[in-house]
């Protein structure tokens, strides 16, 4: 009789515990009236606004291209380059649509005929015109930091279309043509920048 009294005792204390587990979490989720949002609002804070990528609207149609896991590792150099210069999310948008235009993101090595002169690398930076070295300007952060040295001279950069802040550093044949990856470099920095 007193091994069927304790385990009665027991059972009924395992079930009150168990409750209380189960009571504890549920009567202190009641307290909070919505689980999800403050996670999701959580996470939409870590990324950065819309507003400082892409302060003055896009231009033009834009283009978008899917990216292999090379051009995602130079995405993601770009963005610790400009982390590393001390450089915002615009600079880095400024730097990815760059290297989307010049490269596709593709550290690019001598093309031969296909060269455009000796351009090499993500921005297609050339050795003659003092960019560095070509093992330099195909270290996709030396390249990144050569490219914010550059948008760092131009006064004002924040302030301009990113076509012509990337022009100005640039200096392309093709001016405009930067305008068309401000999209997709946005997005790349919204989801890489915190990653």
């Amino acid at each position: 009789m007193n091994t069927i009294m304790r385990k009665s005792v027991l059972g009924i204390a395992g079930l009150a515990f168990a409750g209380g587990m189960f009571a504890g979490p549920a009567t202190a989720h009641a307290a909070t009236p919505v689980d999800a949002a403050p996670v999701a609002v959580a996470v939409q804070a870590d990324k950065p606004d819309t507003n400082k990528l892409i302060p003055h609207g896009v231009q033009g149609a834009q283009s978008r291209i899917d990216l292999s896991d090379e051009q995602t590792a130079n995405v993601k150099a770009i963005i610790a380059a400009t982390k590393k210069a001390g450089m915002d999310e615009r600079a880095a948008v400024v730097s990815i649509a760059t290297a989307l235009q010049e490269s596709k993101l593709e550290n690019l090595g001598h093309l031969g005929d296909r060269n455009d002169h000796d351009s090499q690398g993500l921005f297609q930076q050339r050795p003659t015109s003092g960019w560095g070295t070509v093992e330099q300007i195909t270290d996709p952060e030396y390249s990144t930091l050569a490219f914010l040295k550059g948008l760092k001279q131009v006064d004002g950069w924040q302030d301009m279309p990113l076509t012509e802040a990337a022009q100005t550093v640039q200096v392309s044949a093709y001016p405009d043509h930067y305008a068309q990856w401000e999209q997709q470099a946005a997005d790349l920095v919204a989801e890489h920048w915190n990653t």
